[in-house]
This record gives C-alpha cells, structure tokens and sequence, in this order.
C-alpha cells in the first residue's frame, strides 16, 4: 500500500524479513524491466564503497531508463524501503552504501545521449564513466574539467552526487561549476528539470531561502574554492541566480535520482607541459602553491616524500612537490621562474607525464600502507581550508596527529587547500575506534578554526555529517534538514547521510574481524597460506581493500597494467579484484554469505580468476586475490567430501608435472582416446599440447661440458616436457656468453599448478622436497650458492612469491626465492659485458602477466634492445593462465581476454615482426588462436647464433 501523506523523520526501515524481501523484490520484478537481484552475491557486493562503512541492503535493481528509476521508486515508497542511487562504489564517506534497495545506475543507464562540440555540451546518463565521455570528446579538443584519479571508473551520477573535483579543479572548477541541467527523479514520484532561476525547484524551497536569508549570507566560510560539505544552498540566494542545479549538485542521493545530465565541455590545452617544482619539505611546497595561481597554471597537486617513495628518484631534487601542468613552453618557463622551488623539472613527452600522472593517481592506494608495513585508512580523507592558510593547517595536522600517536601521508589539491590523507586508524577494536572518534572530532575543531571546509571533494556521508554543527553551527544544519523535507518528505532517497545522520563510529566494516572479536573464524592470525588460515584471517586481508577499483577500470588494458583481465571481459562487479575481495570478507563476517568455506557465491566468483597476480602490482594496496583464491579452494576441498568434489581439472592439470613425470609422451596417446578430454576435465574446445618425444632434462644429460658452472637453470615442467627446445636454445645463449650451466641434481617443481588449484598441503609437499635436491637436509648446501635461473615467469614467480610465503619458516625457501633470475636477469647481471646477435627487426607479442606483477620486465626490454628487437610486447593476460583457459566454461572468457591487448597487438604488427612470449601458456594461446608461432626470447636469440650473426653486424 502507497505511504501517504508528510511523514516523520525516518519512515522508511527495512525489515529483515525474508518474505518481505521477497514479496518487495517480486513487486520490482513486475514493475521494473531492468535488472532486480537481492541474492546473497549481489547484496554482498553493494555493502561497502571505498569508506570504512559497511551497510547491508536487501537487494538491488539496475533501472534500464528514467522510466524504471520511476516505477522502481514507487514500489520501494509503497513498501517503505528506502533507495540508495549508487555509481561506481568509490565514494569515501559511505553514502553509496545502504540498507534498503540500491540502484545499481552503471549497468544500463552509463551512455552519452548526445555532444555537441558547438556549444561544447554532453548530455550524459547517470552511469556514463567519466573517461568515456573524456574519449568522446578528446577529438573535439574538448574533455569534462573535473577529473578526480579515479577517472577510469568513477561516474558522472557519482560525481554530481559528491560534486567531485580533481587535478584541474584550480583552472576548470568543481562539478558543480560544470553542470548546466539536471534531469531528476524524487523519491516521491516527481520529475523535474533543474536549472537557474529556481528552475525545478520543489514548492517551498525558494520561500524557505527567502525566510533565511541572512542566515545563507553569513553561515558559509568565504574564500573556500573546495567547500563541498553539507548543502550549497547558498546557491539559492538571488545574487546567485537561484541556481537549483548547483545547489543540488554534492547532495549525495538525498534529495533525488539523476536520470540525466547536461554538462559543460572546457577545451584541451594545445599544448600541455607539466612543470615539477621541488620544495625542502611538505609545508614549503604549500606555503608556495597559492602564489603560483596568478600564472594560471591547470592544476597545483602537491606531495611529500613519504608518499612518493622510491619515485623520488625520478623527480627534481627535494623532500615535497608540487605537480604543476600549464599550457605551452612560454607558460612553463613563467612558472618555473616565478616559483621559490629548489629545483624544477619541466616534463613535455607525453609518456614522461603519464608516468609522473600515475604516481600521484595511485595514491589513494598507496597512501593506505605506512612505513613499516602497518595499513592507513580513510575517515579523514579530503578537508580543504583556504590555500592561503594551507601551510600553516599542514603543520597544525602533523602535530595533531602526533598528539594522537597516529602517522599519515597528507597529498592532495595544494591550489585549491584541499589536503587527502590516509591515517593509520586502529578500526579493528573497540579502544582503537573511540580514538578514531577523539581525533576525528579535534580535526573538524582544527580545520574550522582555519576557516575550512570538513569535506574538500568526496562529499560528508556517514565520515563527516556528525561533525557538520561544527563548521556551520546548529542553525544552518537545522535548515538542511528542512531543505531535505521538502525535496524527500518520506526520507526514503539515502537517510542518515548529510542530514541526522548516524554517528560516525558506528557501522565500522571491520566489526566482526578484529582478532579478539568473535567472527565465524574464531580468533586467529596469519596471512594466506598459513596452515590452517581460519575464516576471519583471510577475511582480514580481504578488508585491506579499500574499494578504490582500480580494478573496475573501463576499456582496453594497457601495457603497464594487468589487473583485472575477468572484469574488462565480462564487465561484472563480482569478477572484478574489489568484488571478489567484498565476498570474501562477507564470507567472514558470515551475516549476508552464510555457508563459510562452502559458500557458492564466492566460488563462482573466484572461478573467473586468473590468478594473472595482476592485483599484487596493479592494486595501490597490493591485494593478492591469486593466493586468497587458492587459500580458499584449499579449504573449501578439505576433508573427504571437499576431495570429491573437486572439479577434475585439479586432478589432471593441477598435477600436471606428476603425471608428466610418470608417463611422459605416453600421455600423448592417451589424449587421443575418444572421450579423453571430458575424463580429463578440459574443455573440448582446446587442443591439449603434445608432450615432447624428449625432455630437456634427457638432453641435457647426454651433453658433456667442461665448463664451471656459473648457475643453476631449472628444468620446470613446461620447458622439460613440452617445450625442450626453450632449454636447449638458453643453454646455447647462456654458453655464449661465457656462463657455465649445470641443472639440479634430481626432480624439482616449483608448485604452480598445485598452488593454482588450491592444493596447498601438496604444493608443500612438493616444494620440501624440491629444497631437498637444491640444498639437502638443512645447512647440507648442494648448489654452492649458485644463482637460480627459471625461463618459465610463472615458475619465477611462484619460486620468488608464493614459495617462501606457503613455507615461511624453511629459511630454505628464502634462500632459493632470493637467488632466482630470469632469463634476461642473469644475462644482465652475470655477463654485463656480453653482446646479444643484432636481429633488427620489429617484436610483438606479450609480456607474461606473472613478470609484470611479479618479476619486472625492465631487464628483458633492455636485452630485446640490444638485439635490435624494437617495439613494446602486449600487457595484460593473454587468457590462457594455465590450466583456466583449458577448464569447460572459462572458454569465451579466455577468448575474451586474448582480445583485450594481445590478438589486437598481433594484427597490427609489422609481418616482418618477431613473435616473443617467455610463457608456455602465451605462447599455446597465441598459436592457437592464430595459428602462428611465438618463442621465448631465448630461441630467438639463439637461432641468431646459429645463423652467425653478432653485435657489429646486420642482418
């Protein structure tokens, strides 16, 4: 039945009931064509944003029009639930999370209606990802001003809800500033059209600012170009324009749904250089930022050493930056002049800026990990105080952070006073949350005595709202509240956020996951791995995601990011890095998946993984969802029925190096059999590779040499059994250049395969004993310190990673995991005077996601450089990964990925091009798909040798 009438403060609850979700979602199936989904995974995946909030809904829709937002309204307002509109899940504060029904708004409503390069206008839906109106309008000369880092994911319906900013913020505005009209749909059934001149407003709004003017005259802090917190209702005012547009605009979902926006296009600069002001410390280079706004510079981003890290060698000399891009050479040499800075770099090599760019988009992420190894979060994340004043609050901040024993990294928007920290909260127990509340209250208390602002750009939510009276004082909070009564009478569009809100301590997503705590895991410590890791262990490191979805990043890869290839194929949230690492953590609070260990949400979820390890390199806060993934088919394949119901796959490939060591080539007859691959549990679309009629190790062992081995090369499975000649092509380049080789002196395996599949007891099992024939019973050395070189990355990486973190307390492990080098390393580092033959001709192909996340590739570009091979090998995964593109219902998945870097790279290569990919499985994908053959850098380099060729001479 419809509620009617004016309700009181909070009338939409939402019961627990499960049949009475299940008649609400019954009624949204009727009444919406869109998507409605309240199961356990989608409920899951919808419970947090990138705050320290968790909320559970009771289910979701993703509205297909303006006319399925509608309808799914007026079946929430006639149960009494109330609606939360929700983009990309990125905001800080925690008001895209809710309790009642989220609108998933990316799903369908994300296109751009029309642009207009003329009038330098888009009109947009609420889901559209702002990079993709950014590409539309790039051939325009034209892109949208505010552009936060989180441009690859974040949507312009999120963006007007928190009136985002960005780097340009100082040149282009806010979003506010960039939003000509607004299509809006209220919770009560309205549509309006919103614009100046009161255009839009409900009845009542322009007459209650009337009553209030001096109020809004005097109860806003001037001189604040980043004041996002509470409502702009200042806006409304006559001198303004009555611009109900700009008002609404940060308003967080309280007041309406946007259908559809109108946004202002601001033209590219002709030629865009980025002048990179060094400063002796963090306070310098924001008492410096506000002096350099007279010269017009498109942003002012400042950052301090502890942040950039290791970077710092890459940038002009000092202890603190400031970013600062300007339009032409002239410009810059303004700049630079003007500034009071210890040294400066200007930077016009778009590629150079990019690199640059990226340290300080990535720090968002990054600034979640303090010195030492402890995790920073945000609750604090984005104040703004004048820019004037800025360096003065910076050292009030630092010292109020070290009154309350705490550490941040503050960064940020230093010409515009807006200031981005990451503070090392102790959110996991109950005296570490009073004290996230002491320091949040004495911070809000700081920056209003500079006449700031609480939030900068990522709007109030439940982080901030409490504090509101604070900076605006009771009267002019009370008038909020007023304001949200007469645009959302029932308080069903995202209660508790911005008005009457919930304390800010309370709903921390890390209850229930605290080591004394009571999770479904009991208590415990460990990492993934660890034997025996309970429920809630893992659960912690899946809360180390702080939900930024780097990983939901749209469109094609490229090659310096993996992450995250199951996404970019299948656009769902659940295959993204972020989504899987929700599901696990509600898999340890055991609220919303109930079924621990067992639980079919998180597997299907999971089966999409690659365990690529992209997430290791490519997450700012280095979530490993391959180990969690196999952390969590170990568990869930414990025990006898947990054995029997592994797929067969695990049997077969997972133990791959066994069964290729008791029956070698026999298998080769074996898989010919009718009916072979489906008992072997591989999809019938793949073609199994043949086993080789000779191993390596055979060949190996029939050469003589007198040479003094220099390092051991390790005969890993794929190089033994199915593609000898990698192995005998290193040892001809290695020989080459003067290095003696020898092998181990019985069977080793890294434990790729068993670690894939999560078999982690035997995965042990065979790395002990792999220690064993490398270095005999304990401090019994068999290899004399030899250098360890794998040809195979993902047997690098599993040696380097994964070997030492499954049996931490071998010291054996550390041993070998420390003396491993690829094939390009060791020539590096053990014949730096060697010249590799000059092949000069282009190279396509792909770098193995494994080297990327893991390994590093830079050694292996300098060596395709010296051989004359020219050109950058594809990123990303090539889809294969193993034993996941041969298992039955990964096909069009693995297909999917091959096209989102590699097969696009192949087709446009040169036909003289050279095909190099290191990896077994990237090179059986290639061929594969194209029926082309790819080699490791080793065949080709040895070939060359064999054809006389050498550095002095061409081809």
């Amino acid at each position: 039945m419809r509620r009617k009438g004016r309700a009181t403060r909070h009338p939409c609850v939402v019961g627990t009931d499960e049949g009475t979700h299940r008649e609400l979602a019954a009624d949204l199936r009727s009444a919406v064509a869109g998507d409605v989904d309240f199961g356990a995974s989608a409920r899951a995946l919808a419970t947090m944003d990138a705050s320290n909030y968790r909320r559970v809904p009771a289910g979701t829709v993703a509205p297909r029009d303006a006319d399925d937002v509608a309808a799914a309204l007026e079946v929430c307002r006639a149960h009494g639930v109330p609606v939360v509109p929700r983009g990309a899940g990125t905001s800080i504060g925690g008001q895209a999370t809710g309790t009642g029904v989220v609108l998933d708004l990316t799903r369908h409503m994300a296109g751009i209606v029309s642009l207009d390069p003329r009038e330098r206008t888009a009109v947009v839906r609420p889901g559209l990802v702002l990079g993709r109106l950014r590409d539309a309008a790039r051939p325009h000369g034209l892109t949208f001003g505010p552009d936060p880092s989180t441009h690859s994911r974040c949507t312009l319906g999120g963006m007007i809800g928190n009136n985002a900013c960005g780097a340009h913020s100082v040149a282009w505005g806010t979003t506010a500033d960039n939003v000509r009209s607004l299509e809006v749909m209220t919770h009560g059934g309205g549509r309006l059209t919103l614009g100046k001149d009161g255009r839009g407003a409900p009845p009542g709004l322009l007459d209650l600012v009337d009553r209030n003017l001096a109020l809004l005259r005097t109860g806003y802090p001037p001189g604040l170009p980043r004041r996002i917190s509470g409502y702009a209702l200042d806006a409304l005012l006559p001198e303004n324009g009555r611009d109900v547009v700009r008002s609404f605009v940060g308003s967080e979902g309280t007041l309406g749904v946007v259908t559809e926006a109108t946004v202002r296009l601001v033209p590219l600069p002709a030629d865009p250089v980025l002048v990179v002001l060094g400063h002796p410390d963090e306070t310098a280079a924001a008492d410096a930022a506000a002096g350099l706004l007279a010269y017009g510079p498109l942003t002012v981003e400042g950052m301090a050493a502890d942040l950039v890290g290791p970077a710092a060698k890459d940038l002009p000399r000092g202890g603190a930056w400031l970013f600062c891009e300007v339009d032409g050479e002239d410009a810059a040499r303004d700049l630079v002049r003007a500034a009071d800075a210890l040294d400066a770099a200007v930077v016009r090599d778009p590629a150079g800026q990019r690199a640059l760019w990226r340290i300080r988009e990535d720090a968002a992420g990054t600034a979640t990990r303090v010195p030492g190894g402890g995790e920073a979060w945000p609750g604090w994340e984005d104040c703004a105080v004048p820019p004037a004043r800025l360096g003065a609050y910076l050292r009030d901040f630092r010292a109020l952070l070290a009154d309350h024993g705490l550490r941040g990294t503050p960064y940020g928007h230093f010409g515009d006073g807006c200031v981005h920290v990451r503070v090392d909260f102790d959110l996991w127990t109950p005296a570490g949350v009073r004290d996230f509340r002491r320091f949040s209250e004495a911070v809000a208390a700081l920056v209003v005595a500079h006449g700031g602002s609480l939030s900068g750009e990522h709007g109030d939510g439940k982080a901030r709202a409490e504090l509101l009276p604070k900076m605006y004082g009771d009267e002019l909070v009370a008038l909020f509240g007023e304001v949200k009564d007469l645009w959302d009478p029932d308080g069903g569009l995202n209660p508790g956020m911005l008005v009457r809100p919930e304390p800010l301590d309370s709903g921390l997503r890390f209850e229930g996951l605290g080591f004394e705590g009571t999770g479904p895991g009991g208590p415990g410590s460990g990492g993934p791995g660890s034997a025996g890791l309970p429920l809630v262990a893992l659960g912690r490191e899946a809360a180390r995601c702080v939900g930024v979805a780097k990983c939901r990043a749209e469109g094609p890869g490229t090659g310096d990011a993996v992450m995250c290839p199951s996404f970019r194929a299948t656009g769902e949230e659940k295959h993204s890095t972020r989504g899987r690492a929700r599901l696990l953590h509600e898999m340890a609070l055991g609220e919303v998946i109930t079924d621990g260990w067992r639980s079919e949400e998180v597997r299907e979820a999971l089966d999409l993984c690659l365990s690529c390890k992209g997430c290791r390199s490519d997450c700012p806060v280095g979530v490993d969802m391959a180990a969690y993934k196999a952390e969590f088919l170990d568990r869930r394949h414990a025990g006898i029925g947990g054995l029997l119901r592994r797929p067969r796959s695990h049997w077969t490939m997972g133990r791959l190096p066994h069964w290729l060591d008791l029956f070698g080539r026999g298998l080769n007859a074996a898989l010919r059999l009718p009916f072979a691959a489906r008992l072997a549990g591989v999809t019938p679309e793949r073609t199994l590779p043949r086993v080789a009629d000779r191993t390596f190790t055979s060949w190996f062992a029939d050469r003589a040499s007198a040479r003094t081995p220099d390092l051991t090369l390790w005969p890993d499975t794929f190089t033994d059994h199915l593609s000898p000649r990698t192995g005998r092509a290193a040892v001809r380049v290695l020989e080459d250049a003067g290095l003696g080789v020898r092998l181990p002196e019985g069977r080793v395996c890294c434990g790729l395969t068993y670690v894939s599949t999560g078999q982690l007891g035997a995965a042990r099992r065979v790395m002990r004993r792999t220690l064993d024939v490398m270095e005999g019973a304990e401090g019994v050395r068999t290899v004399a310190g030899l250098p360890v070189v794998v040809l195979e990355p993902s047997c690098a990486a599993t040696l380097r990673t994964d070997l030492p973190e499954l049996l931490p307390d071998d010291p054996r492990a550390a041993r070998l995991a420390a003396s491993v080098l690829t094939f390009a390393e060791a020539l590096e580092t053990l014949a730096p005077d060697w010249t590799p033959p000059l092949l000069d001709r282009p190279a396509a192909g792909q770098t193995h996601c494994h080297q990327h996340a893991v390994l590093g590739d830079a050694p292996d570009r300098r060596l395709r450089e010296a051989a004359g091979l020219t050109g950058p090998l594809a990123g990303g995964c090539c889809g294969l990964a193993g034993n996941f593109g041969f298992e039955p219902g990964h096909h069009e998945v693995s297909l999917a990925c091959a096209e989102d870097q590699l097969l696009p790279a192949l087709r446009t290569a040169p036909a003289t091009a050279e095909l190099l990919a290191d990896g077994f499985s990237c090179r059986t994908q290639i061929e594969e798909l194209t029926g082309r053959r790819a080699r490791h850098l080793a065949e080709t380099l040895a070939e060359a040798l064999e054809e006389g060729l050498d550095g002095r001479e061409t081809p």
